[in-house]
């Protein structure tokens, strides 16, 4: 185990460093081109039947399924290679990794995502997340349900969250309490869902983007019940 520290910043991937939905519409745009509109519609038919199942999106196992349903198997192929041959940097929000950077001099930066074992850190790797952490990268099926074992594994007497789903800020406050800031990064499809908006508490600060990190000073991630936003 890690020796203590007054502060850890978890950072989520996908939406929140990463821009996914261009990922996803990038990969749409493919399969529709290789496969046509019936070919893609088919394989995120598969993608989501397996999201379901497993609790977490695996683009990979979905192609393995649609390559057994499709007219052209060798082709399928193409579309794993297209994933793991992604220019994942180019889809780094802006200033994503000065915001790592700049909360780094307040404490350990850390990425908390989930997802699969092979996409999932090829794209934390490629992107240079990973390095920009220097490594500590943690990936599970349900993030919001591992606390116990992050706290184990990067010990500190308080947590940030940078995170694009106010259902996981919410349901790690509840767990952690005052240990605990929430930072809500409102970019992608899930942050700006109205109705997740109207289900869930408002987080402690909210963001427009991830580089207005940049903008913070280390005593705005004090534990606080009430919401904030960053300002000039």
């Amino acid at each position: 185990m890690n020796s203590p520290v007054s502060r850890v910043f978890l950072f989520d991937v996908d939406n929140t460093l990463l821009d996914n939905d261009r990922i996803h519409a990038d990969l749409d745009h493919f399969i529709a081109g290789e496969f046509g509109a019936d070919g893609a519609k088919k394989y995120w038919a598969i993608y989501e039947n397996l999201r379901d199942k497993l609790g977490y999106a695996d683009y990979l196992g979905a192609i393995e399924a649609f390559r057994l349903e499709c007219d052209d198997e060798v082709r399928a192929q193409g579309l794993a290679s297209f994933l793991l041959d992604y220019p994942f940097a180019e889809r780094l929000y802006p200033h994503a990794l000065d915001a790592i950077a700049h909360l780094s001099r307040f404490g350990t930066c850390v990425v908390l995502s989930d997802g699969d074992v092979v996409l999932q850190p090829r794209k934390i790797n490629a992107s240079g997340i990973a390095a920009a952490v220097d490594g500590r990268v943690l990936i599970y099926v349900h993030k919001e349900r591992m606390l116990d074992d992050v706290a184990r594994r990067f010990p500190a007497g308080h947590y940030v969250m940078i995170e694009d789903k106010l259902r996981v800020l919410d349901g790690m406050k509840r767990r952690w309490r005052e240990r605990l800031t929430t930072v809500f990064v409102r970019q992608g499809h899930y942050a700006n869902d109205p109705a997740a908006r109207k289900e869930y508490p408002p987080a402690q600060i909210e963001l427009g983007g991830v580089g207005e990190l940049c903008k913070l000073a280390d005593d705005a991630f004090l534990s606080s019940s009430e919401p904030a936003t960053a300002t000039e």
